[in-house]
């Protein structure tokens, strides 16, 4: 008998992190497409020397992750979408077209792959507003690292100003005001602080967070990030047209500014538009989920006629998009009605408690009302099934019985709410007692559940489009 040690090697794939920067009028030199017979977000037309080659991109790279956030399982329109709202910087890991479909058929985790190196789940960057407040002013200041050049400590004002716009003890300054402070000296950074009037915007990190970016060579940007006390946030409303319409006129207008933007005008009183919520004087940014950024004026009007009986439109005040002017921002980035789910719900999954109540991936959490409330707050997207967890309040009753930003509720004390509308969810709630249990699911297993449920529908090779192409060149 003859005995031997024997090993099989195990292939694992290795993903690329590719970091585009371009300045204003460039492009990122990238198509992004969806094609029949393969699987995944295609990265193809990479133009040779372009800014898309230079930072590693490769043609048939199949796109895993942009700004650290999980995309293979989004739909392509919604991921075209995070890569023209990231702004100059963009972060995407990507893997190689023929490692990807061997990945594919051997029934790898594509979501765990793209942690191929094991890293901690970490905390998102959080965008901080923050107004003076008198007697204390800003509550903050900044330390400079020993020998580490353009990186600064946080020091906070107990019950400050800072601190109660959401930055920590301990945090790392990334970004203040649209300027990345890393070629920063504390003199030139303690300037901008004195010219920076009565509110600033920060972008900070915790320290410990900080370092698994580093360590991936990953850049912290505010497109990665959670908002806190934004004074401004971009609105989706959903009109239902009436017999006279939905109740108000566009308008092609330049602001004070010079720039020239569509504006919503003339809102009729008691009409679909004033009941969504429209303001007189708001700037129109989306219609059904689309930047008009790029549309005529009657080609704005043409689709919300052709949107039927209803029409969804993302609005912001012009206070409002000045202010993300100023930043350098797109005013999209934070949505009232979607950024937290956005920004959380990929790391929900990892850090998520399971629960032991029929599904690994539901969780029943009993949730007692304390002075403060529930400590939760509900939401819900018109373009997204079920009532989702908007907001937990930090050391709240919500967040001691495990809720998370971005689970989907499914029961109100054993009652199923996932077709029902958010006012009835919230009437449940309300109605519940001191004591309620809700039955919730975090975002990706819960859209992953629904898919596997979906009827296959036949589709003819007629219907089928060869291919769905975003061009980022």
């Amino acid at each position: 008998m003859i005995i031997t040690d024997c090993t099989d090697s195990v292939w694992i794939p290795r993903p690329r992190m590719c970091v585009l920067k371009r300045e204003d009028g460039e492009s990122y030199g990238f198509n992004l497409r969806v094609e029949r017979d393969r699987n995944g977000h295609v990265i193809r037309n990479v133009v040779q020397g372009g800014i898309a080659a230079r930072s590693g991109l490769r043609d048939g790279d199949r796109l895993l992750e942009v700004n650290n956030c999980y995309v293979d399982d989004v739909p392509h329109a919604e991921v075209a979408r995070k890569i023209k709202l990231s702004g100059q910087l963009l972060c995407m890991l990507v893997l190689d077209g023929e490692e990807y479909e061997q990945a594919v058929a051997g029934g790898q985790d594509l979501r765990l792959l793209s942690r191929t190196l094991n890293e901690e789940p970490c905390k998102p960057p959080r965008l901080c507003h923050i107004t003076k407040e008198p007697g204390s002013g800003l509550g903050i200041n900044f330390t400079a690292l020993e020998g580490e050049k353009g990186r600064f400590s946080v020091n906070l004002v107990k019950g400050g100003a800072a601190e109660k716009a959401g930055v920590r003890k301990g945090d790392h300054l990334v970004w203040m005001n649209g300027v990345m402070v890393s070629h920063l000296t504390h003199s030139a950074l303690s300037r901008m602080m004195k010219k920076c009037g009565n509110s600033i915007t920060v972008l900070v990190i915790d320290s410990e967070s900080e370092k698994i970016y580093m360590q991936r060579k990953m850049p912290i940007l505010p497109a990665m990030a959670v908002p806190n006390k934004l004074p401004f946030g971009a609105r989706k409303l959903r009109l239902i047209s009436g017999p006279e319409g939905y109740g108000f006129l566009l308008r092609l207008e330049k602001t004070p500014s010079g720039n020239t933007y569509h504006v919503l005008r003339e809102v009729d009183s008691g009409s679909p538009a004033e009941r969504a919520g429209v303001q007189d004087g708001e700037i129109l940014l989306e219609v059904n989920g689309e930047s008009v950024d790029s549309l005529r004026h009657d080609e704005i009007v043409e689709r919300v006629r052709l949107s039927g009986k209803q029409v969804f439109i993302t609005t912001i005040s012009q206070s409002g998009l000045g202010f993300y002017n100023q930043l350098g921002l797109s005013p999209l980035l934070f949505c009232d009605s979607e950024t937290a789910e956005k920004k959380m719900e990929e790391i929900n999954v990892e850090l998520s408690p399971k629960g032991n109540n029929g599904s690994s991936s539901s969780r029943l959490c009993t949730v007692e009302k304390d002075p403060l409330g529930f400590g939760f707050r509900l939401d819900s997207l018109p373009q997204r099934r079920g009532t989702f967890i908007s907001e937990v309040g930090s050391g709240g009753s919500g967040h001691r019985a495990g809720l998370a930003v971005g689970d989907v509720v499914l029961e109100v004390n054993g009652k199923n709410v996932e077709e029902k509308c958010l006012a009835d969810v919230i009437a449940l709630v309300k109605n519940g007692g001191s004591r309620i249990s809700l039955l919730v699911m975090d975002r990706t297993s819960y859209d992953k559940q629904k898919e596997k449920e979906r009827p296959a529908s036949n589709v003819t090779d007629s219907e089928e489009e060869d291919d769905f192409e975003i061009s980022f060149l």
